[in-house]
């Protein structure tokens, strides 16, 4: 990318600065966050959004809630910093990243008896949690570039980008890894109603690059599959678990007609994606409200008094998934998720 990082830890004014992905595409702009409510604010708003992104600023939200912590007494002031991180879990129940970025700060803290240790530690860990998502993207593209064509049309929704991480990307990862080995990859971007998180994001991003992306509606889909337009289907996951993948509301519906086509669906997510302890039915599926539907601009689309729905994610079932890119290899369903977690490798 030739814009800065997503989201990083400022050590000169112990805060965190984040691009705000709502004034994309027509501006590139930088928020510096000093509180873990004005943190909060940018996840619900969705100034920060993408499921390894939010496990990234839930670490860094546990850590500027330790550093803005006034407290001197130990006890009182980890209460405090558990307070405000449970606060910041709640905000984004389908996505797992969040959580898991706020207790692997959390656990680090807790080892210390020490509110300056602790503060210290906080910032440490939040930083590597940082680091190592800007590895595992790179990862998981050299894994996923070998999954593709030397020439292809590839199929994205919604944006799994860099934008969605620290850098690079998961599904576009995979696509900017392999246009740096050479390979002719097109991107049709779905424009991903109702917030346009694919016209509005993956083009921007892709288009900065230099990688040939073209936006489609999300209906358009099925019909360029049906007339051999796509050779394959990449996306981001909000959450795994045994028998489904959570990912922004459409994905089940291009992986069905993906299916039928006999496209391959690739899944581009980071092992902290999965959750080996839950089924679908388990998952709460985020509903967003209802101003993102019945207007568009400053203009009503939708009639006062009807009734709408806003679904923020959908749940694909594995036996729809051709495989799951991680960036310690590439698993094909049915996967056993225990063994995975057990041993912490991927045959």
């Amino acid at each position: 990318m030739t814009v800065p990082n997503t989201i990083e830890w400022d050590d000169s004014s112990r805060c965190i600065r984040f691009i705000d992905q709502t004034k994309l595409p027509d501006h590139l702009t930088i928020v510096e966050c000093k509180t873990v409510s004005r943190l909060v604010a940018a996840i619900q708003r969705l100034e920060i959004r993408g499921a390894p992104l939010l496990g990234v600023a839930g670490a860094f939200g546990v850590a500027l809630a330790a550093v803005s912590c006034k407290k001197t007494n130990y006890s009182e002031f980890i209460a405090d910093v558990r307070n405000k991180a449970k606060i910041l879990s709640s905000i984004r129940p389908t996505a797992i990243n969040l959580n898991w970025g706020i207790n692997r700060v959390l656990a680090a803290m807790e080892q210390l008896n020490s509110v300056t240790a602790s503060k210290k530690i906080a910032i440490v860990e939040a930083k590597s949690v940082a680091q190592e998502d800007i590895e595992c993207c790179r990862s998981i593209g050299e894994f996923g570039t070998t999954l593709l064509p030397d020439k292809c049309t590839v199929l994205t929704h919604c944006n799994a980008g860099a934008l969605a991480c620290t850098s690079w990307g998961t599904a576009l990862g995979v696509i900017r890894s392999a246009v740096q080995r050479g390979k002719d990859v097109k991107v049709l971007s779905c424009e991903t109603r109702p917030l346009l998180q694919g016209a509005r994001l993956t083009s921007w991003e892709l288009s900065q690059d230099g990688i040939d992306v073209t936006v489609i509606t999300d209906s358009m889909a099925a019909y360029l599959m049906r007339k051999g337009e796509i050779d394959c289907v990449i996306v981001g996951a909000d959450r795994i678990t045994r028998d489904s993948v959570f990912n922004k509301i459409g994905t089940y519906m291009h992986a069905v007609c993906a299916h039928h086509h006999n496209i391959p669906f690739y899944v581009a997510a980071p092992i902290s994606t999965f959750d080996p302890d839950k089924l679908e039915g388990e998952i709460i599926i985020e509903e967003r409200g209802r101003e993102e539907i019945t207007t568009c601009g400053n203009r009503t689309i939708v009639p006062d008094g009807v009734k709408v729905r806003n679904l923020a994610f959908d749940a694909t079932p594995m036996d729809l998934i051709s495989a799951i890119i991680t960036e310690k290899g590439i698993l094909k369903p049915p996967i056993d998720m225990q063994a995975l977690f057990r041993y912490q490798t991927i045959m």
